[in-house]
């Protein structure tokens, strides 16, 4: 391998001034874009490209975050010059990321209005690509205890026993719950299996 190669892939050996880790360092975190957070994770890029380069262009590939989240590993793991080690790091990454958010909207978090379980789960549940039904448990002053995964359905249906339903909401003593699912088709419309549910139509 020529050092020219080597020069370029190894993101230790960028100049500091534009080294993003040189950079959080000094300005923070949130002074780097989403590629520059992408390349400390990857810490090296391969043959043709920078870990930076090959950031810019996993976050083009797959759109930003969200596409990092949603995807596989396997999936990941398929794009030239990244392999699965790689790949587990960015799912470790966007994982992290995650549970940090779903723990900290949770906490003192109070609804009330149908418009506060939207700012709760809309940001999650609008890119799905199944139905998913989730269950909000709330204490005797509406402030959110948990939000729990019901079950995972198909694109147009979702279907839970009586048992699943309550189950959480009776382990962990809520004092009432609300019952949230998505519709993939991107239609919030409610089904005739909706109105029927919920007493509507």
């Amino acid at each position: 391998m020529s050092g020219e190669n080597r020069d370029r892939w190894m993101l230790k050996e960028l100049p500091p001034e534009v080294h993003p880790c040189e950079r959080l360092a000094k300005d923070g975190e949130r002074s780097l874009s989403d590629a520059e957070l992408l390349a400390i994770i990857l810490r090296t890029g391969n043959r043709r490209e920078t870990a930076l380069e090959l950031a810019q262009r996993l976050l083009f590939q797959f759109g930003g975050f969200q596409g990092l989240y949603q995807c596989s590993s396997a999936e990941l793991a398929e794009v030239k010059g990244v392999g699965m080690a790689k790949a587990c790091q960015i799912k470790a990454a966007v994982e992290m990321g995650q549970r940090t958010f779903e723990t900290g909207r949770t906490e003192k978090f109070v609804i009330r209005s149908p418009a506060d379980v939207t700012r709760l789960l809309m940001s999650e549940m609008r890119y799905f690509d199944r139905e998913d039904l989730r269950a909000v448990l709330l204490s005797t002053k509406n402030t959110v205890i948990d939000v729990v995964t019901v079950s995972v359905g198909t694109l147009n249906a979702s279907l839970a026993h009586p048992r699943e339903c309550f189950k959480e909401a009776i382990r962990q003593s809520a004092a009432a719950f609300i019952f949230v699912h998505n519709h993939p088709s991107g239609d919030p419309a409610p089904s005739v299996v909706d109105d029927a549910t919920c007493g509507g139509g």
